[in-house]
């Protein structure tokens, strides 16, 4: 049991010492314990969170959702342009971690990316025929193959769930 708490205390220094020095570089940021890790561009706030991650991967996904705020990154209109941002944030996160003395592993940041490019995958699958297909400008999805249109969520937090579109 001492152990564990060690283990808890030492996971809580490393994320207080790199907030300290976040919150006085960066003082326009609040910066909130949460349930997750998460870029509020509404309140200008970076949501952390001491559960259920390794020192160094919190500490990765902080300087992640730092890079969120530092690129000003608001809504996304598109799925593509969700990846692109995230990879920007990315991006931007190992430039302020070098700062601190961190070095993001670049096959953390393939992982995290690798579960938008899944999410994506999941979504562009046409429910008819499961031939993959571009998202269009109205945010629903045309295949290529068959011609059947779908909606998806907005949301890339839930199941990719596809509704066939009703023809026009």
């Amino acid at each position: 049991m001492l152990c564990f708490l060690g283990r808890l205390n030492w996971l809580a220094n490393i994320m207080n010492n790199l907030l300290k020095k976040l919150q006085h570089d960066y003082p326009d940021i609040a910066f909130i314990k949460g349930d997750d890790f998460r870029w509020s561009p509404k309140s200008n706030e970076v949501m952390y969170t001491t559960e259920g991650k390794s020192a160094q991967s919190a500490a990765w996904s902080l300087l992640h959702e730092v890079g969120h705020a530092l690129l000003g990154h608001q809504r996304y209109t598109s799925d593509f342009e969700l990846i692109e941002i995230e990879s920007a944030a990315w991006q931007k996160a190992q430039e302020v971690g070098k700062t601190y003395g961190y070095e993001i592993d670049a096959n953390h940041i393939q992982d995290c990316l690798d579960s938008y490019r899944d999410w994506l995958h999941q979504r562009s699958a046409c429910p008819q025929c499961e031939a993959r297909s571009l998202q269009q400008e109205n945010g629903e999805y045309r295949c290529f193959n068959c011609g059947a249109q779908w909606h998806v969520s907005t949301s890339r937090f839930c199941r990719p769930y596809r509704m066939t579109a009703k023809a026009k």
